[in-house]
């Protein structure tokens, strides 16, 4: 909960030094008429001079050959006609994917592994969404640095507190604290960070999304948990998320939730740096509303989760949902010294076959204690 008078938990926390600092397209807003904001990707050094040459304002520049521009429309058409420019797109919006406890924890045999001795201590997970709520009584222990790149609107404790409740119940998801009350996560002891991309309405820019992956990799973390998309892709998160996994993180995506349908699953999902995953109900059945497609690689508990919010609890449902399930089992295997791709490939190695086709399940639904070798054939 975050008490209005602003003295949390966090505050002490820093002043002793202990803590460590759905689906959809449209554009930014823009300063004049006839003015855009917009990504662009250059081949060399003579592309980005030409792109800051004609932008009215630069927003931001990335490590992977791109830029965010403020620039007139027909500025714009000249640079895509460049040979030195990759690509330039305007800068649209990805939005949290929610629509609807732990009992995907249960199903998921995550308990199995906590009895185990496998908590996911000393792992670091980013949650790439909306913040997290800062003083929440299941999260604040498991609690590291936060990051806003939009900053929350309210009377808050951080800039990167939640002010939707979809990154909040995310990160209960993947890592609440075992401490007696509310919920407990799929790791009850991973380190969570707020990389805040999404704004009070859940939504937020490709630019946004894309220096919260670039953030992410940039500190070292391992896990970046992806519960939001867009049905088209941005060429920019694409290059951030090959940037991240080539730095060793494993990032996990929320598949969509476009369903009933085929081959519909969204973007950053779709691309093959991320592990898109869909979501099940609780009869091990396809939600209906899951996207499913080709580059569905895992299922996950995605119906009806019981997780934390902002002051609370609530139950939710959607590939958002299901994700951080993964994600805090990559927590688990590479808190015991996985690399990305070592650990993405023992949790499709070692998922379940529920019977559905390879488009819903991919390798199958998610076995958090099979992944780390324990037996769960009890369930």
């Amino acid at each position: 909960m975050v008490h209005r008078d602003g003295k949390t938990r966090r505050d002490v926390l820093k002043a002793t030094g202990a803590a460590v600092a759905t689906t959809g397209l449209a554009g930014v807003a823009a300063g004049a008429p006839g003015t855009v904001e917009a990504n662009v990707g250059y081949a060399d050094e003579s592309g980005r001079r030409a792109a800051r040459a004609e932008a009215d304002e630069v927003v931001r520049e990335f490590d992977f050959d791109a830029l965010t521009i403020r620039a007139n429309e027909n500025a714009l058409d000249g640079l895509r006609k460049r040979p030195d420019v990759r690509y330039v797109e305007e800068n649209g919006t990805m939005h949290a994917l929610a629509q609807q406890l732990p009992w995907g924890i249960d199903r998921t045999d995550s308990e199995v592994a906590h009895a185990n001795g496998d908590t996911g201590a000393g792992a670091d997970v980013a949650i790439i969404d909306t913040g997290i709520d800062s003083d929440h009584p299941d999260l604040e222990a498991n609690l590291g640095a936060g990051k806003a790149f939009v900053s929350a609107k309210g009377p808050y404790a951080e800039d990167w507190d939640d002010d939707n409740d979809h990154g909040t119940h995310c990160a209960g998801i993947a890592d609440a604290d075992d401490n007696t009350e509310g919920v407990v996560g799929v790791s009850t002891e991973a380190t969570l960070h707020a990389v805040k991309v999404l704004d009070k309405r859940g939504s937020g820019s490709f630019s946004d999304v894309a220096a919260g992956i670039e953030y992410t990799a940039d500190q070292g973390w391992d896990v970046g948990s992806l519960s939001l998309g867009a049905s088209s892709g941005s060429q920019t998160v694409k290059d951030a998320c090959t940037y991240a996994y080539d730095k060793g993180v494993l990032l996990v995506a929320a598949a969509g939730n476009d369903g009933p349908c085929t081959d519909c699953v969204g973007y950053p999902a779709a691309y093959s740096e991320c592990i898109a995953v869909a979501s099940s109900a609780s009869g091990d059945t396809l939600s209906d509303f899951s996207s499913t497609g080709p580059e569905v690689e895992l299922i996950a508990p995605g119906s009806d989760i019981y997780s934390t919010v902002i002051g609370g609890y609530d139950t939710f449902s959607g590939t958002s949902m299901a994700c951080p399930h993964v994600s805090g089992a990559g927590a688990q295997l590479m808190a015991n010294g996985y690399t990305n791709t070592e650990a993405r490939s023992r949790l499709k190695s070692t998922a379940e076959d529920i019977g559905l086709g390879d488009s819903e399940q991919g390798s199958g639904l998610l076995d958090t204690a099979a992944a780390l070798g324990y037996d769960s054939s009890d369930n």
